[in-house]
């Protein structure tokens, strides 16, 4: 083991907070990203800067035995409205990306014969059907089955693949919203444990699933609760 990780989209929010912890555990982390701060730039949409930016990584600090992926886009319209490029903008970050790292750090590991863990992060808009949110949505439940397919084609090389699907999370994607009033309040009182997630609450399970060593193939819930909200209100 190596003990090096590398976190992509690790310049802010969520990627930036676990990139914190595992340097905070002792851990010697490299960040991707193509804002500041980050130690190698990558534009996880094209393949070559991927490459450059594993060879930079490997060079630096040896292999990576872990890689978490929290780089990713929003997005808000109406299916009919989208213009194709648009479409194609949010599937080259949330699902081409991702799987683009992903092959570039399993090759890696297998070529040094070294075992891992990757974590990607999700979403619960993978499998609920936010109107407005198509592309988004369509884009996460493809990484869902992207994680899946790769946990079992790389688990012979002691490779684990798993993802963390958080909820709201206050972070820069959301424009700066006020948490206590408007959309988020709302969205506060629809979870379950009262309030909107932080990127802390989603280090957490990012930092768990990279220890479960008999965990893998497995998208993990971490919204408060919020996807068990059903807008049918019998009460």
């Amino acid at each position: 083991m190596t003990d090096a990780s590398v976190v992509v989209g690790g310049a802010s929010g969520i990627g930036a907070a676990i990139a914190a912890a595992q340097r905070a555990a002792g851990q010697t982390v490299v960040v991707w990203d193509i804002a500041e701060p980050h130690d190698v730039v990558c534009d996880i949409r094209d393949p070559e800067q991927i490459g450059a930016a594993m060879a930079d990584t490997v060079e630096r600090v040896g292999v990576p035995d872990q890689i978490t992926i929290s780089a990713g886009i929003g997005h808000a319209g109406p299916l009919l409205d989208i213009e194709a490029d648009e479409w194609d903008r949010i599937m080259a970050v949330n699902a081409r990306g991702p799987w683009l790292v992903m092959r570039a750090a399993a090759r890696a590991m297998i070529d040094s014969d070294l075992p891992g863990s990757i974590v990607v992060t999700s979403s619960i808009s993978s499998r609920l059907a936010d109107r407005t949110m198509g592309a988004y949505c369509s884009s996460k439940a493809a990484l869902d089955m992207l994680v899946k397919v790769a946990a079992r084609e790389w688990a012979p090389h002691g490779i684990r693949v798993n993802a963390v699907a958080p909820g709201v999370t206050n972070t820069p994607m959301l424009g700066g919203a006020p948490v206590e009033t408007g959309w988020l309040n709302e969205v506060s009182r629809r979870t379950a444990l009262g309030r909107v997630g932080q990127p802390d609450d989603i280090v957490e399970a990012v930092l768990a699933l990279h220890q479960l060593k008999w965990v893998t193939g497995h998208v993990l819930d971490c919204d408060g609760g919020l996807s068990l909200h059903s807008p049918i209100g019998p009460f």
